[in-house]
């Protein structure tokens, strides 16, 4: 009797089993198909850019670098713009030269690293864009920067301004090297002066992580202070997970199953598409971060990283601003950091429709005198007003001090977004109160109506705010933070 119920047992155990591996690779078939459905691949997935920056590519100076970087838009021309099919000659295609997204219409050519000098710099500026992106992102402060007395260098990350297809085998290590090349150039142009990095996004993670590399190498040259823009230091978990569907689709010579994201590509200085490697690489910068940090905590050496300076909107699609706090602000020693969130627009009574809660950010300002940095959050200043204010917490202190920005919402604004903030309202291509002449596209006030579904592009990626109508608040106080600005009255004390 006890050998017949322990042989149906291991039956049923088995026939569990046996169920749970077919529905699951039922799973998983149902997903390859839905993913392999996706829009066909066009050449600028494909193209194989082998003059790109790897870290071990033998490149030791950042003229070589720049050097290389003219063979790769050389070839660039040769395997992208030139192989476009006739029916992809249309007026929004940056690989379509003339048409209104070619990014040649934009003089410079900001997709390319770029530098600029000053007669007697008063300090150096390295830029680093995010993920995706281009030197474009920065070239507003940049030029800014430059016209304060600052030598800027804006530098194009590897896998970047070219074709999505250089996402698909980018590692982080390849944006750190680039990273250093750029600091040690820059250094051995202004001398003994100060040099800063003003950085967005993931480049924010290549800042921290390279004043984290300084700290045990002092053949690095040193940063004063980081500036941080919409700083991608969490990211979800799922970006780890994403990297096995690119390995399945290579296992399975399934080419679409390396993108995450497949659109057209119409914007001159950003990718459309998205690699999942992309998203795996960030996750990877921001666990190398955690880990560099503990080590250093551990040793007590964090006392001495550069002073951080960081802007970064409640809600935020892309990046993980609770992580900012907890993966970053909170696990450093006091050194006058600051880290300055903009609130959403409390007058569009817009909570109960949001699946975010940005109270439970915000509420820090409400908790202990623990922190040992100092929050700042860009709120209105009443929920009747459009006007806004900054309530500041410093590190033992339980009452913030507020003070009025003499700036306001715009009327149809609910809340700023991840790649809005480097962008002032006229910027050319991003902008929209009001709009910068553009010598091409513009994509700040797109508002397309008609039936839902019907454009590869979804009306959310097309509503996303891309301009920051605080620009002028972020722009001071960066240049004031490097000791560039002028003397002045940001707003006034309450």
């Amino acid at each position: 009797m006890l050998s017949r119920l322990g042989s149906l047992a291991r039956m049923v155990v088995l026939a569990a089993v046996y169920s749970t591996v077919g529905a699951a690779i039922v799973l998983v078939v149902v997903f390859v198909v839905y993913l392999n459905g996706r829009p066909d691949l066009n050449v600028w997935h494909l193209a194989d850019l082998d003059e790109e920056f790897r870290a071990d590519a033998g490149i030791n100076t950042f003229t070589d670098y720049l050097a290389l970087e003219e063979r790769l838009f050389r070839q660039l021309d040769q395997l992208v713009y030139a192989k476009i099919p006739s029916d992809q000659k249309t007026e929004i295609n940056r690989y379509n030269r003339g048409s209104l997204s070619d990014p040649a219409r934009w003089k410079p050519g900001w997709n390319r690293s770029f530098e600029l000098t000053a007669k007697s710099p008063k300090a150096g500026i390295l830029l680093l864009h995010g993920m995706s992106d281009s030197p474009y992102s920065l070239r507003q402060l940049g030029q800014r920067l430059n016209a304060a007395g600052a030598q800027v260098l804006g530098l194009r990350m590897p896998g970047h301004g070219t074709a999505p297809s250089g996402l698909v085998e980018l590692t982080w290590q390849d944006m750190a090297a680039a990273t250093r090349l750029a600091m040690r150039h820059l250094a051995a142009q202004i001398g003994d002066r100060p040099i800063y990095i003003v950085s967005y996004s993931t480049g924010a993670a290549l800042a921290v992580h390279y004043v984290l590399a300084a700290l045990e190498d002092n053949t690095l040259p040193q940063a004063e202070r980081l500036a941080l823009l919409s700083p991608a230091i969490g990211v979800s978990s799922v970006a780890a997970l994403a990297v096995w569907q690119g390995r399945l689709g290579h296992l399975l010579g399934l080419e679409k199953l390396a993108w995450n994201v497949i659109l057209p590509e119409y914007d001159p200085f950003k990718y459309g598409s998205f690699a999942v490697n992309a998203g795996a690489v960030v996750y990877q910068l921001t666990n190398e971060i955690q880990e560099r940090i503990t080590t250093l905590g551990q040793a007590g050496k964090l006392g001495g990283l550069p002073r951080i300076l960081a802007f970064s909107s409640v809600i935020d699609a892309t990046v993980s601003t609770p992580a900012l706090v907890s993966g970053l602000f909170e696990r450093l020693p006091a050194n006058g950091h600051e880290l300055v969130l903009f609130d959403i627009n409390r007058v569009t009574e817009m909570e109960p429709l949001m699946k975010w809660d940005p109270d439970e950010v915000i509420q820090v300002l409400q908790q202990g005198s623990g922190q040992n940095f100092t929050l700042s959050v860009v709120t209105n200043e009443t929920e009747q007003s459009r006007e806004v204010i900054m309530a500041s917490k410093n590190p033992g202190s339980n009452v913030p001090s507020v003070e009025r920005l003499r700036l306001s919402w715009p009327d149809d604004v609910y809340s700023l977004a991840h790649v809005a903030l480097p962008f002032p309202p006229n910027d050319p291509l991003y902008g929209g109160r009001p709009a910068g002449k553009s010598p091409g596209i513009r994509l700040g006030n797109i508002a397309l109506r008609g039936e839902r579904g019907a454009l590869e592009v979804s009306a959310s990626d097309m509503l996303r705010l891309r301009w920051n109508p605080f620009y002028a608040f972020v722009e001071a106080r960066v240049l004031n933070f490097i000791g560039l600005g002028e003397p002045q009255e940001s707003g006034q004390k309450l």
